[in-house]
């Protein structure tokens, strides 16, 4: 009899204690609608909450600038993101331990492949759609080379990409502002064609980074899930369904990184306009 008693108050004290188990907010930028977001990375963080031990939970806002606020707010533990870069964001303390691979993400500035604008310029006193304000490569260098070049356009924030791309389709906007990863994407499942007007340099997709109230054998146990997610069959096959439910390449996967490899995020600031500093 005793030993039912014990054994029942063991399971409870298990059970309470499971359920103060708190998990860690992890908070990617809004690259598609919530729906697509969340299809992409509910999936992911289960797998890396299983194998780590380390329990994560998505928490994303209505749009990228929603999220964004949620990590300045210091509302998360652990983000997907490229907005983090700034000199006044650097002193946040954020760490960078990985990012996905995917080819170079290019800034580009494109109008619908049927549409008789050819060039930049032309786009002057005409509206063009971006996901938000804190989209870096879909935003900050696109409009930076349309300041850089004088064309003054009418900036409409749609709340995210896909969202954006809606808008130009439906003839709300001239030209949109976007990455080519998600340009590509775009045209694989919706099946749109674009005429790009203007390209950037390359630079690495978004990077996964922890926060630095998280101890650091959590941050090892999330990074080493992540890491090697291709390399398990079981994360390998979660990995190519969540790409192939966005239109990523299905070869992306995640690996190591540093704040090195962020460089030329830095480096754009130094010389960025103010307007999307």
């Amino acid at each position: 009899m005793f030993s039912r008693i014990l054994l029942a108050l063991l399971l409870a004290v298990s059970g309470i204690s499971h359920a103060q188990t708190k998990a860690y907010r992890f908070s990617p930028v809004n690259q598609w609608d919530i729906a697509k977001t969340a299809a992409y990375w509910n999936p992911i963080i289960r797998y890396v909450s299983d194998k780590s031990g380390v329990p994560l939970e998505l928490k994303i806002g209505r749009t990228s600038a929603d999220t964004t606020a949620y990590v300045l707010a210091q509302e998360v533990e652990f983000v997907f993101s490229n907005h983090l870069f700034s000199p006044e964001r650097d002193k946040l303390g954020w760490k960078v331990f990985g990012r996905r691979w995917t080819p170079p993400l290019y800034g580009q500035i494109a109008v619908p492949a049927d549409s008789p604008i050819t060039k930049l310029e032309e786009l002057k006193g005409q509206e063009v759609v971006f996901a938000g304000p804190e989209a870096f490569i879909g935003y900050r260098i696109t409009y930076a080379q349309l300041l850089n070049r004088n064309v003054d356009v009418k900036v409409v924030f749609a709340g995210n990409q896909n969202a954006a791309f809606a808008q130009l389709f439906a003839g709300k906007a001239k030209a949109v502002g976007s990455n080519s990863a998600l340009i590509d994407g775009y045209t694989i499942r919706e099946g749109k064609k674009f005429r790009v007007l203007w390209t950037s340099e390359g630079y690495h997709d978004l990077a996964l980074m922890a926060s630095s109230k998280v101890p650091e054998k959590d941050v090892k146990a999330v990074a080493s899930a992540f890491i090697g997610m291709h390399r398990d069959p079981v994360g390998k096959a979660i990995l190519l369904r969540a790409s192939e439910e966005v239109g990523l390449d299905p070869k992306a996967y995640f690996l190591p990184a540093n704040a090195a490899d962020y460089e030329p995020y830095r480096r754009f600031y130094q010389n960025a306009p103010a307007a999307v500093r």
